[in-house]
């Protein structure tokens, strides 16, 4: 076969764009984010993802730059109705998470959406893989990106803010955007340390 024909090493492709993906903290994800087309090739990416009938239980609700302000204000609202003696400095840290990252979205998994056999365990898998598919487009794009949590998830302020129903749950936040400052990568897992065969104490 002609070299220039040949089908690429999609094990090779895979492995380097997969080790290639590292979480970035969202403060180091600066301007510029995703434009219009990349940020439509990170989100058709979910697509890909495993979805058990086709259920489609999850969503992506991006924050736009004109709702940042909006968002700060439900961070620092959750802040005080869990801690009223929060003092002005830690409203000010909780207000200054919802203006990092350019390209900023909640996942949201929706328990009770088509099929009630599919348990609420499998959709959010269905939600991981959509996820870290979107993730591995923003890193071969060139894009840092990170997953965040937190109490603010399960608030009735994000809740509304949102137009959560009962049924949905807010799993994280998606952060995107161009690297400011590289740190040193973590080392990764040992194949041996999470994965076991059945039958055998010895490690895999």
């Amino acid at each position: 076969m002609d070299a220039s024909t040949a089908s690429p090493d999609w094990a090779s492709v895979a492995s380097e764009l997969i080790q290639a993906r590292r979480t970035v903290l969202p403060r180091r994800l600066v301007a510029p984010g995703p434009d219009a087309a990349q940020t439509q090739a990170i989100l058709a990416a979910a697509a890909a993802a495993p979805d058990h009938m086709q259920l489609l239980p999850w969503r992506f609700i991006i924050v736009p730059a004109d709702r940042r302000e909006t968002l700060a204000g439900v961070f620092a609202q959750a802040l005080l109705e869990r801690d009223a003696s929060a003092t002005p400095e830690q409203v000010a840290q909780a207000r200054e998470k919802a203006f990092r990252a350019p390209l900023l979205m909640l996942v949201v998994v929706d328990g009770a959406r088509g099929d009630p056999q599919v348990d609420l365990h499998e959709r959010i898998l269905s939600a991981g893989c959509a996820v870290q598919n979107m993730l591995l487009m923003a890193t071969a794009l060139g894009f840092g990106s990170a997953l965040t949590s937190g109490k603010a998830l399960g608030s009735r302020p994000l809740r509304d803010c949102f137009g959560l129903g009962p049924a949905d749950h807010a799993l994280c936040f998606v952060s995107v955007g161009t690297v400011s400052t590289h740190r040193p990568a973590r080392a990764r897992p040992a194949v041996a340390d999470y994965v076991q065969t059945l039958g055998q104490t010895a490690p895999f």
